[in-house]
């Protein structure tokens, strides 16, 4: 697994590497984007680390760039800006997370290993249809659903909200993740109840008494999660 790092400062880009060591991973330690777009030349890397202010662009016009390249990969942004303003603009670029400096290495870390955990929800319908029990089919690819061997017909929002459940199947993802997750656009915009709607959508179609949901669970006080062990 490889982690790029764009970092000018070459003491934390160091540091960031060392608190993030583990067997199965590798660094490229960038101090200019355009060190950054060298490495990507022939390598492709599993996670970004991304500083916005650098001495040769923005790591927020970069994150664009790569997302716009066709990398699904997490993306954290890591900065000293901290305004509200900056924290959308860090979501609107493409990022799938936002830490301001000064920070703890420690929950840089946490962070960091929660979004590779959940990459897979990046690739998940990229590649087959997927079965699970309870006569289910989800063919994320296609945006083909099945209950019972019978069409479901999901809007994309469903979709996608149904895609972060099932691929992180058996955990529970916060109210505030899965919202950051399904408007990447940022969530300053969008209704507090919206989640909540889309979950009861989604439950309407795919469980059998949605008031007693056997599948999508509500964690109380903390999000949400698919139940079902496979």
């Amino acid at each position: 697994m490889i982690i790029l790092i764009l970092e000018d400062d070459t003491a934390l880009c160091k540091g960031i590497a060392i608190a993030l060591e583990a067997k199965d991973r590798s660094f490229l330690l960038c101090g200019t984007v355009g060190k950054a777009k060298s490495e990507l030349k022939t390598t492709t890397p599993d996670a970004f680390i991304l500083d916005i202010n650098l001495p040769d662009g923005s790591g927020l016009d970069f994150c664009g760039e790569i997302r716009a390249a066709g990398y699904n990969q997490p993306v954290l942004i890591l900065t000293a800006n901290d305004t509200e303003l900056d924290t959308v603009a860090g979501f609107k670029s493409g990022a799938d997370d936002y830490v301001t400096k000064p920070f703890s290495l420690a929950v840089l870390r946490a962070r960091i290993d929660a979004l590779l955990r959940r990459s897979n929800m990046n690739s998940i319908g990229e590649d087959t249809v997927n079965i699970i029990d309870g006569g289910f089919l989800f063919d994320f690819k296609n945006l083909h659903f099945e209950k019972n061997g019978q069409p479901v017909e999901l809007s994309k929002t469903e979709a996608r909200l149904l895609s972060l459940l099932y691929s992180n199947r058996g955990q529970t993802i916060t109210r505030e993740r899965l919202s950051e997750r399904i408007w990447q656009d940022g969530t300053e915009y969008v209704d507090e109840n919206a989640l909540s709607v889309s979950i009861r959508r989604l439950r309407s179609k795919l469980e059998d008494d949605p008031s007693n949901p056997e599948f999508i669970k509500t964690v109380h006080g903390i999000g949400y999660k698919w139940a079902v062990n496979i």
